[in-house]
């Protein structure tokens, strides 16, 4: 049976609410599997001073939806809900951050937030 596979490229400490950091964590690691398939790889690590990514070797999400992907209702597959990545925006603009998503050296998914209270 197939698996993926989560990657941690550098060690670090968020400071925020575990629970709902939890959620965002979850939401992304779903959709990378659920679009990527169970062989895809999730990358975590920093960016900058004040930054983390996860990104995944799965499709990239297309250039003209980028903007609109953290919008409720937004889907890009049948039978999901559309606020999955809504909700990981709320959560991370209550903790002051920003979110944006991009595509990561693979050519997949990748999503960075800045703004964050990132300990070694």
């Amino acid at each position: 049976m197939a698996e993926a596979t989560l990657d941690i490229e550098d060690e670090f400490t968020l400071h925020g609410d575990r629970d709902r950091l939890r959620h965002v964590f979850e939401n992304l690691f779903s959709n990378s599997v659920e679009h990527g398939g169970p062989t895809v790889t999730v990358r975590v690590g920093r960016l900058g001073d004040d930054g983390i990514y996860v990104a995944d070797d799965g499709p990239s999400i297309p250039t003209a939806e980028r903007a609109t992907v953290f919008e409720p209702g937004h889907e890009s597959s049948a039978g999901g809900t559309g606020f999955g990545l809504t909700i990981v925006c709320r959560i991370v603009e209550a903790h002051g951050w920003t979110v944006t998503a991009t595509e990561s050296d693979t050519g997949g998914a990748r999503f960075e937030f800045t703004g964050v209270d990132v300990r070694s």
